[in-house]
């Protein structure tokens, strides 16, 4: 059963986003999509309006969400949620008005976990939900937010940033790799998996991934042929040197561009791909703790189990059993 879910027909978790003004309707339809492609969930959209009375039988039974971004439920409906989705909206200077800001305040004082696209961290901020906390957003708009909200620690330049129940994310397609986080969480790395194939995404990226690159890598001379290589041979021994080998760079010019075109060095992202190789192998297959740990490059077992339950927060046989199929 996925954290947090209480409320959903048939052990579904609810997730309402939030029919802020002046949503970006990408904010919206991208975490719409995403959860739907998922049967453990079930979304609408929630505000000020009563849902139109015939518009939920012309939408799909787990997402209940218009072409025009309408709200399908009203503002009380965010009492049900699990997962609240608050998308980016324009015009910051323009209040959200104080009926939704009570609401979001009162999802976050219960304790649902909060998923703020883009500029809707400025809703989170404006709630006092943040102060104290870690958060990112859109790059244009991180100075906005340091300057008006100096209690929350705001880092530049990342995907998105998972602090206790709140993630905050830049604009929207870090919002699928936020969304996917949650799905990974929930459901296991193969569930987030079959869900970036259902909308055509990459595997989930990494929250230290970087939302952009002051220099554009040259055409054909990024890295991502030899992060391919690390991850078919996972369980050998992989070295920065091997790798810079592999490229046909310097050791120095890899771990720059490295760093550059993943937001982390080489070995730290070795490390989060021996995890997610792990993840699938639990989730999928009946093998022993010790077969995982040689097949995924982490030695022995008692190696696996300590550096395992330090990323995940659980022991490999724990998350087995949370996420085995």
């Amino acid at each position: 059963m996925p954290n947090g879910s209480r409320n959903g027909e048939g052990g579904t978790t609810v997730v309402a986003i939030l029919a802020v003004p002046r949503a970006y309707p990408l904010d919206v339809t991208i975490p719409a999509y995403v959860f739907g492609r998922h049967p453990g969930y079930r979304v609408f959209v929630c505000g000020d309006h009563d849902p139109a009375p015939a518009l939920d039988a012309e939408l799909p039974s787990r997402v209940d969400v218009a072409a025009d971004i309408r709200p399908t439920r009203s503002l009380a409906a965010l009492e049900e949620a699990d997962i609240v989705v608050v998308p980016g909206y324009e015009d910051l200077s323009v209040p959200v008005p104080e009926d939704q800001l009570t609401a979001l305040r009162t999802a976050v004082e219960r304790g649902a976990r909060v998923l703020a696209v883009c500029t809707g961290v400025f809703a989170l901020a404006a709630v006092g939900a943040l102060n104290g906390r870690t958060a990112t957003t859109y790059w244009r708009n991180t100075d906005q937010l340091r300057a008006g909200y100096p209690e929350i620690d705001v880092v530049e330049n990342r995907l998105f940033v998972e602090d206790g129940a709140l993630i905050t994310s830049a604009g929207a397609g870090s919002g699928i790799d936020a969304c996917l986080h949650v799905v990974q969480t929930d459901f296991g790395t193969t569930a987030a998996d079959g869900v970036a194939k259902d909308v055509v995404f990459s595997a989930a990226r990494g929250p230290h991934e970087p939302q952009y690159t002051d220099a554009p890598t040259p055409p054909r001379a990024d890295l991502g042929a030899t992060r391919e290589w690390v991850r078919e041979n996972i369980g050998s021994p992989v070295t920065v040197q091997r790798m810079a080998d592999h490229s046909l760079l310097s050791r120095r010019t890899l771990v720059r561009r490295f760093v550059s075109e993943t937001g982390m060095p080489p070995m730290q992202w070795v490390a989060a791909q021996r995890i997610l190789a792990a993840r699938r192998l639990l989730e999928t297959s009946d093998w022993s703790v010790e077969r995982i740990a040689g097949a995924t490059g982490f030695g022995t077992a008692s190696n696996f189990r300590n550096l395992f339950r330090r990323e995940v927060g659980m022991t490999p046989s724990a998350y087995r059993k949370a996420h085995g199929g």
